[in-house]
């Protein structure tokens, strides 16, 4: 029972290093590693080339296939370049494992100690990632030699002799095992350093580590589908189409096995090395199979997912990318990018807001209506993608721009909700009572709703660019925008002593139609307050001091003529 709680711990260990060295690179350089996956697709050899560098790197090819699905779902990159750079992918997750497969686990000491004071010494978000992946690879290191030593009383244990013989005799049972081992622990490099650690330990045979290697590689192509199947058709081909590769290379290599042991062993090493050198094969193999023939898997792929019919659902969020959560700066632009989206959307409710108003159209009433709900579901889909990315570690200005998206985002639904509850209905009673506006108070609404839209794109700047003269200038609109109304209203009240009839018909509606506007308005306004609080321009309160204001009045004396 030691024995296996001792292995137990050792595989967390392992699975934790992995972890922290993967999140290191990602937040560390996942902008970087986006965007030179994005540039990449000029052909099949340059997009393998950079699957390969970019599955190195963050030492995990499901991770690199989130990406680069992801950047396929939104047309960036087209099939076969896609599939060609996860091919690179899973031949870069196996130079990590050549690389802990030699005898280097006498150094985990030193970069345990790198990594920690790496962290602790340091506040910036790059170094103190830099620190999380020495200490990732010190865990690695340490938990290998752990569970080297751990299962080597296995090997003369009878029991567990007894549990591993199916596994040799039955080698598709072994691959199912392993696979699914794989897609739970989310790592295929983990799970090769294991069954490496146990053939070094002569807990099974070299014969048998090959075979649950391809299991390995099986279940890390699992994942990928399994962690896409709410995605777009064009992400799902690309993870589909991995898994028909290495599924098709799996069924081709697994009675090649003890043909291919031989060979394997002219490349020298123990069994760690052996495992290692195995794995490299296959994927090598794979990669030079299918790098002519990916036309074929693409449009393979194509029948086996086609588009669903929903797939330009406008309910659905466009750029919120999963992938992307460990890389804060890369999923807050994510974020951004949908917030704008929402942002245009809310523009054009608000846009056919007048139309309905002036032209009593209860068609599109509705419509803009039902366009609440678009607005609802991305504000929903923004707060819980901002929720996740929460839980990561963020530097403050990514934790101050995480608040101010959920607060625009926030403050947009707000204004969605008073185009549909509120004007909608009032346009759903002027449309009952055929109420019509007079000509000087439709064209001061108009003049309103102008101004408003107007504020609303220049909001929007503020979001993006988070310009101090930008945000200045949209707190001055407010002011303005809180005179403009009264002015209109006093114009009101005064076409009503006149005694028109439409405007006495329409008094309320008219009223309350301004006062929404304005409500608008002040949400827009409020993206602009930590911008320049930060600046130190904005005023705690609005309201005048007394005390000021008394001792100026006393300093304005008024000149009396002076007798002669």
């Amino acid at each position: 029972m030691e024995t296996v709680i001792n292995i137990v711990g050792s595989v967390a260990l392992l699975l934790w290093g992995i972890r922290m060295m993967r999140t290191g690179v990602t937040r560390s350089f996942g902008a970087e590693l986006r965007r030179v996956l994005a540039l990449s697709a000029r052909n099949r050899l340059t997009g393998f080339l950079t699957g390969l560098a970019a599955a190195a790197a963050v030492q995990s090819s499901t991770a690199t296939a989130m990406i680069v699905s992801s950047f396929a779902g939104q047309g960036l990159i087209v099939g076969v370049a896609a599939l060609a750079i996860v091919l690179g992918a899973d031949v870069g997750t196996t130079i990590v494992v050549q690389l802990l497969s030699f005898d280097i686990k006498w150094i985990s000491p030193l970069f345990l100690a790198l990594g920690v004071f790496t962290f602790l010494a340091s506040e910036k978000a790059r170094h103190r990632n830099l620190g999380r992946i020495a200490l990732g690879f010190g865990l690695v290191l340490l938990a290998l030699k752990q569970i080297v030593i751990s299962s080597a009383p296995l090997r003369e244990t009878e029991t567990v002799s007894l549990l591993l013989q199916p596994l040799s005799n039955e080698p598709l049972l072994a691959i199912l095992i392993v696979a699914a081992l794989t897609w739970f622990s989310h790592s295929s490099v983990a799970i090769v350093l294991l069954i490496a650690s146990f053939a070094a330990s002569q807990v099974i045979s070299t014969q048998a580590a090959f075979v649950m290697v391809l299991g390995a590689n099986l279940g890390g192509a699992i994942t990928a589908v399994a962690m896409t199947l709410n995605s777009p058709a064009a992400s799902r081909r690309v993870t589909t189409g991995n898994l028909v590769m290495r599924a098709s290379g799996v069924l081709v290599a697994l009675p090649l096995i003890p043909y291919a042991m031989p060979y394997v062993a002219m490349l020298g090493g123990d069994h760690v090395r052996a495992v290692a050198n195995f794995h490299l094969l296959f994927n090598l193999a794979l990669a030079v199979a299918f790098l002519p023939l990916l036309s074929l898997v693409e449009r393979l792929v194509r029948r086996l997912v086609p588009e669903r019919e929903d797939t330009d659902d406008l309910q659905s969020p466009k750029y919120l990318d999963s992938g992307a959560l460990e890389s804060p700066a890369v999923a807050l632009s994510c974020a951004a990018r949908e917030t704008l989206r929402m942002g245009d959307e809310v523009r054009e409710m608000l846009a056919s807001t007048l139309k309905v108003i002036n032209s009593n159209d209860d068609t599109l009433r509705k419509h803009v209506e039902r366009s609440d709900d678009l607005i609802d579901r991305l504000h929903e889909a923004i707060k819980l993608y901002l929720t996740s990315l929460s839980q990561q570690e963020m530097d403050r200005p990514e934790s101050k721009r995480c608040v101010e998206i959920l607060s625009f985002t926030t403050n947009l639904e707000h204004i969605g909700d008073i185009i549909d509850k509120n004007l909608m209905e009032l346009a759903a009673k002027k449309i009952k009572g055929q109420t019509m506006f007079s000509n000087d108070g439709a064209r001061e609404i108009a003049e309103f709703h102008q101004r408003i839209i107007a504020n609303l794109d220049l909001a929007m700047s503020v979001f993006m660019s988070g310009d101090l003269n930008l945000a200045r200038q949209l707190i001055r609109e407010k002011a303005e925008i809180r005179h403009v109304e009264k002015r209109y209203t006093d114009n009101h009240f005064a076409r009503i002593s006149e005694g028109r009839p439409e405007s006495i018909a329409s008094s309320s509606l008219h009223l309350d139609v301004l006062r929404d506007l304005k409500r608008i308005n002040s949400h827009l306004t409020s993206v602009a307050y930590p911008i320049l609080e930060q600046a130190g321009e904005l005023a705690e309160s609005r309201l005048v001091d007394k005390s000021e204001r008394d001792e100026a009045r006393e300093q304005v004396i008024p000149l009396r003529p002076t007798p002669e």
